[in-house]
């Protein structure tokens, strides 16, 4: 079984979305479980909502009795881990997502965060909630981190107001009736496929 942890330094990056999107992707690879860890409860909620997920949603208090037989499994962590945790969680898993926000206030933490979990572990940043163009902070974001030696996704998650859409309605966003919900989509398409690269190396 492959383990996906997606954890934060703060909230309002995008980690929840993720992970349930990041879910989605490989719900269709395999038989997959989201574990919600965080004290939101956003993915648990998430489902709640809407018809049915393609993949099995449990708390961590549930996740044991129902992870047997599972090709992946995607955990969603709460926000704001300490030094120790963070490190605790990149050695238990097969890669450690880090959304980040392509923001200033985004930055140094995102620098602190790889310098505590040193060069030994497997985690890679995920630049989200980018502007649309003409900006330029997602690909400013991408290089001030690659210039640091933080190890950053190819692919960044671009904003689209149709993310809320998909919660409130508890769906993946590609099963949206809108073209450009199928464009964000396509997003999390294309970092599955990178995620998949790195855990298969």
């Amino acid at each position: 079984m492959k383990l996906l942890t997606i954890t934060g330094y703060k909230g309002g990056t995008g980690k929840s979305t993720s992970a349930i999107h990041i879910a989605a992707y490989f719900a269709d690879r395999g038989k997959t479980i989201l574990i919600d860890g965080d004290p939101n409860r956003t993915a648990l909620k998430w489902s709640e909502r809407g018809q049915s997920l393609p993949f099995t949603v449990a708390d961590e208090r549930n996740a044991m009795r129902q992870i047997n037989g599972h090709d992946f499994a995607i955990i969603d962590t709460q926000a704001r881990p300490d030094s120790d945790d963070l490190k605790e969680l990149a050695k238990g898993c097969d890669l450690l997502i880090l959304p980040t926000a392509p923001d200033v206030l985004g930055l140094e933490p995102m620098l602190e965060t790889a310098r505590d979990l040193g060069s030994a572990a497997n985690f890679r940043a995920l630049i989200t909630i980018v502007p649309p163009y003409p900006s330029k902070e997602g690909e400013t974001m991408q290089a001030d981190l690659r210039e640091a030696q933080v190890p950053v996704f190819d692919v960044m998650i671009r904003r689209t107001a149709n993310y809320q859409k998909s919660a409130l309605q508890g769906k993946i966003i590609r099963d949206l009736e809108d073209s450009r919900a199928k464009t964000a989509w396509k997003d999390y398409e294309l970092l599955g496929q990178e995620i998949e690269r790195i855990i298969n190396k």
